[in-house]
């Protein structure tokens, strides 16, 4: 699995090296986030440990109706994990990326 994680770090989506570039070393509310993160038998796109907060960033696959039944049991096992799943897609992130650090910020807020 953590082999598995650093192989999608090495191929992140721009969307992905978008949001990583605004996460990463705590530019964020100065909370820290991990980037391909192993939990369980999952890897989250982006995770805060201290809020107990999953990123994603969905790709046009995630519309399909079999990935998006995978995608909701998948958040409902992390929810039984006491984490909260917060999903954007790709051109959420490409088209208006502070936007998106709007929701995540008041997100961190909240929990």
């Amino acid at each position: 699995m953590f082999e598995f994680s650093r192989q999608l770090r090495k191929e992140s989506t721009p969307a992905e090296k978008i949001m990583w570039e605004k996460l990463r070393n705590r530019k964020l509310e100065g909370f820290k986030f991990r980037r391909q993160h192993p939990i369980d038998k999952y890897i989250a796109d982006f995770y805060c440990a201290e809020k107990k907060l999953i990123v994603e960033i969905d790709g046009p696959i995630h519309e399909r109706k079999e990935v998006k039944a995978y995608d909701d049991l998948r958040t409902k096992d992390l929810e039984g994990f006491g984490i909260k799943v917060i999903r954007f897609k790709n051109q959420e992130v490409l088209s208006n990326v502070q936007r998106v650090l709007q929701t995540i910020s008041a997100l961190l807020k909240e929990i």
